[in-house]
């Protein structure tokens, strides 16, 4: 049976008592204030935000541990996910609400980083830094990924709070940064040894449930031509012109790869896209140039290593450069650099995938599917540390980082309802 809502009306008392006590209007306000802070990765705003993250958890009555994350010490580590951007200060923040004697049964995720806004004039509703509320959508950088999902596990706490249920086994919020460029932020708070049974991350899924991410890299060209006037560029060989060869090669390597993708993945018209998202070349109008830059991004199969999807990449370039006169004796350079997202999932036929169907129908009436996502997240960072974890939250992913970001209100306060009921019953 459901409500006129939606909602199942065979909850427990304190399930609805909780649901029940969520507050749209604290969300939206503590989503306005996350997204006024322009936490650009890599900006003194980046820490800003984690330490306002730290003073509202401790509001809403967590145990609060807020620390300056040692970089320096994190690259010596193996496994050290990698940055690409020039980050001097970086602050973890982990809320328990619960008590902390118990290992918490739930953790709620949420990345406070956003990538930068791009061109001002594209916003349609003027500065991204302020959030935009018309007709049921709310604008602005970080609404969608993922502000939105923090503003929504900050719905739930409160919500458990004024309930006045009492939770037998804690819950944790992990507010991180960095994740935009390798997932820093993760990466120290699960080496800090803050844990949970199962893990909840809130990145948009368009109300559906991840529990598998592809996995991505950055990629960096360099194609070397030989410098001419423009007026002879017989004499002399474009670098732009030699780049149009590689990324042939590199179109028909990502056709190749996207040929059959598995169950999860089978959605999506790429699962495993490569794409280029900088070129850079000459330094003249009139020269021929000697010298292209590019790099991009290149999806990695969730069957494969991150060392397995870079020897398939290099030996495309290899390949297109033997076949070249000019490239066979000045091949191009290849490297890595930034972040090195692997793929991860969920282990097959974990409870958690059934909590989370569950608790989206009994609150939202639908129950959502499971599918793939073609990005890479700090989903593997949990996997890889024995923590079985999926995405849902508010949001679409075809607006994060776009200058037209936003989230569906309903969704940003259905998905909050979501998290308290997962309290509830996880911990409560």
């Amino acid at each position: 049976m459901r409500d006129s809502d939606g909602m199942s009306t065979e909850l427990s008392e304190l399930e609805a008592a909780i649901i029940a006590a969520v507050d749209d209007d604290a969300i939206l306000s503590d989503l306005r204030a996350l997204v006024a802070i322009p936490s650009v990765d890599g900006t003194a705003a980046e820490a800003e935000v984690q330490r306002w993250c730290a003073q509202r958890l401790s509001e809403l009555g967590c145990s609060v541990d807020t620390w300056d994350i040692d970089l320096d010490e994190l690259r010596t580590d193996p496994d050290f996910p990698g940055m690409e951007v020039d980050r001097r200060t970086a602050v973890g923040c982990v809320g328990v609400l619960g008590g902390t004697t118990h290992r918490p049964a739930l953790a709620l995720y949420g990345h406070t980083d956003v990538v930068p806004p791009g061109d001002l004039a594209a916003w349609p509703h003027g500065d991204p830094f302020t959030l935009h509320v018309d007709d049921g959508i709310a604008w602005g950088r970080g609404a969608c990924d993922m502000k939105g999902g923090v503003a929504a596990i900050l719905g739930a706490l409160g919500a458990v709070r004024r309930s006045g249920g009492e939770l037998r086994r804690p819950v944790a919020v992990h507010c991180v940064s960095g994740e935009e460029d390798g997932g820093i932020g993760a990466f120290a708070t699960l080496r800090r040894g803050h844990t949970a049974d199962v893990c909840v991350s809130t990145e948009p899924t368009d109300g559906q449930i991840i529990p598998a991410n592809a996995g991505s890299l950055t990629f960096r060209l360099e194609v070397p031509g030989m410098a001419t006037h423009g007026s002879t560029r017989s004499r002399g060989v474009s670098a732009v012109e030699k780049f149009e060869l590689i990324h042939r090669a590199l179109r028909e390597l990502e056709r190749e790869r996207n040929v059959a993708a598995p169950e999860l993945f089978a959605h999506l018209d790429l699962a495993w896209p490569l794409s280029i998202g900088i070129v850079q070349a000459g330094d003249w109008a009139s020269t021929v140039p000697d010298r292209l830059v590019a790099e991009g991004r290149y999806g990695v199969r969730i069957d494969e290593t991150i060392p397995k999807a870079m020897a398939a990449f290099e030996s495309a370039v290899a390949e297109a450069c033997a076949a070249d006169g000019w490239l066979a004796d000045h091949p191009v350079e290849v490297s890595w650099p930034g972040g090195m997202f692997a793929p991860a999932a969920m282990p097959e036929g974990h409870h958690l995938l059934d909590d989370v169907r569950r608790a989206v129908a009994d609150v939202r009436g639908r129950e959502p599917r499971a599918l793939g996502g073609p990005y890479g997240s700090d989903l593997r960072h949990y996997t890889a540390a024995g923590i079985p974890t999926v995405q849902y939250g508010p949001g679409s992913v075809e607006y994060a980082h776009a200058t037209d970001e936003h989230v569906l209100l309903s969704d940003l306060f259905g998905c909050a309802r979501v998290y308290a009921l997962l309290i509830a019953r996880l911990c409560a």
